[in-house]
């Protein structure tokens, strides 16, 4: 399993939290049940305030799994992709 950092952007003009049903087919998406499917774990998710950007930590077998479990948040915006490592990790290698 791999690490992997992902941040989705989307204008305010198609921000999915304005329509009720999109935003809690979102929230559903998001369920580590719906991840666990695409054999996903979620560690973190976090939505920056006032600046339209989701930001998750997942680990996952690898970017195919990533890339076709964020294909939803493609329809609204951007989702850009990066491998990812636990700074312990980071440590023990003696560099980023």
């Amino acid at each position: 399993m791999s690490l992997y950092f992902v941040r989705h952007q989307h204008s305010a003009e198609r921000c999915p939290a304005k329509d009720p049903q999109m935003g809690s087919m979102l929230l559903q998406h998001l369920s580590p049940a719906q991840a666990n499917r695409f054999g996903i774990q979620i560690h973190g998710d976090a939505v920056l305030d006032g600046a339209h950007t989701l930001v998750l930590i997942l680990e996952a077998p690898d970017q195919a799994k990533v890339e076709a479990y964020l294909q939803p948040f493609q329809q609204a915006g951007t989702v850009e992709i990066f491998p990812a490592s636990p700074c312990e990790t980071v440590v023990e290698r003696q560099g980023c």
